[in-house]
C-alpha cells in the first residue's frame, strides 16, 4: 500500500441534522470547468456562506464558521458529465436558533456579533 488506512476514534457530539448546501463545476462568472470537483465544493461553500449571511452573519463570520464548526463535505458525484456536485452540511444542532430554510422573506436576520476583520495599516 502507498498510502495510509485509518479509523478515526470516536468523535463526540455527533451531529444528525445538516444543512446541506450543493454546488457544481461551475464558477462565479459562469464558466463550466469539467468535471472540476474543487470548483464544485467551492461553489458550494459559497452557497452556504451566502445563506449564513441572510441569517445576519458577516462575510468574514460565514467563513470562520465554516472553517471551525464539524461541517460534512461530500463529493456527490463526478460522472455526470460535463458537471461534477459537491455539498457541504452545516450541523443545525450547533445554533442557538432555528436554521432552516422559510418562506420567501422569513428568515430570521439580525445581527450577530462582531469578528476581528484585517485593517490596512
Amino acid at each position: 500500500m502507498k498510502n495510509p488506512i485509518f479509523l478515526p476514534g470516536p468523535v463526540e457530539p455527533r451531529y444528525v441534522k445538516h444543512l446541506t448546501f450543493e454546488g457544481i463545476a461551475v464558477d462565479e462568472a459562469g464558466k463550466q470547468h469539467f468535471l472540476d470537483p474543487r470548483v464544485s465544493f467551492r461553489q458550494a461553500c459559497l452557497n452556504a456562506m451566502a445563506y449564513l449571511q441572510k441569517l445576519g452573519y458577516t462575510k468574514e463570520q460565514a467563513y470562520m464558521l465554516l472553517s471551525a464548526v464539524p461541517c460534512e463535505g461530500r463529493i456527490n458525484n463526478i460522472v455526470d458529465v460535463p458537471n461534477s456536485c459537491c455539498s457541504i452540511g452545516i450541523p443545525a444542532e450547533i445554533f442557538d436558533f432555528d436554521i432552516l430554510p422559510k418562506r420567501q422573506g422569513e428568515l430570521e436576520s439580525k445581527p450577530r456579533g462582531s469578528l476581528a476583520t484585517h485593517t490596512k495599516m
